[in-house]
């Protein structure tokens, strides 16, 4: 395999996440800031990697594999972060949504690979702003308190029902696509977990 930039960039994500939760559990006001300021850099590198890889050319399986995994990572270790500190039940609802989600759909894109049938659960526009929802309610959530005026956590909650709400919609969509397949009878087995 060969280092390139932008699967540098992805390692880096995944080498932020237990910086993120040490950081995370220090005491000291000055975590929430540096708690969002280590999301907002990896959430920024999310967009680097895949814009230098493609302006490059240094497109990689490795880099096509991993660069997904280290987002739901970074994004489901941030998220279990904000229940632990924000405990209630309305809080993790959009939590549990969002995380099943992701488990749901990275199953099915597998299982669709597998069988050849991945371009039916591209990824779509409404996951694009899905992601792009959540990433700034997790940065805001994580930074927590006002700035100026401006309700920062509160802000962050209705982003996150809304990305709650676009990852129930995405899903949808992706499992719509995916229905001809999933109940066709094309002679594709669900293998011996099924």
């Amino acid at each position: 395999m060969k280092w390139t930039l932008p699967n540098l960039l992805t390692l880096l994500r995944i080498v932020l996440i237990p910086v993120l939760v040490v950081v995370f559990y220090l005491p000291g006001e000055w975590v929430p800031l540096v708690s969002a300021a280590i999301f907002g850099l990896a959430a920024v590198t999310d967009w680097l990697d895949g814009f230098l890889a493609r302006r490059l050319r240094q497109q990689s399986i490795f880099g096509a594999f991993l660069d997904p995994v280290a987002d739901k990572l970074m994004v489901a270790v941030a998220l279990v972060l904000l229940v632990e500190a924000n405990r209630n039940v309305f809080f993790t609802i959009p939590v549990a949504v969002i995380i099943g989600r992701e488990i749901a759909i990275s199953a099915l894109r597998e299982w669709m690979s597998e069988i050849g049938e991945r371009a039916t659960v591209a990824v779509s526009i409404i996951g694009k702003i899905k992601t792009t929802a959540q990433m700034i309610a997790i940065l805001l959530l994580l930074y927590a308190h006002p700035v100026g005026g401006f309700p920062t956590h509160q802000v962050g909650v209705v982003l996150l029902y809304v990305a709650a709400i676009l990852t129930l919609w995405s899903m949808f969509i992706y499992l719509r696509a995916a229905w001809p397949v999933l109940v066709g009878n094309s002679g594709i087995s669900g293998g011996p977990d099924a």
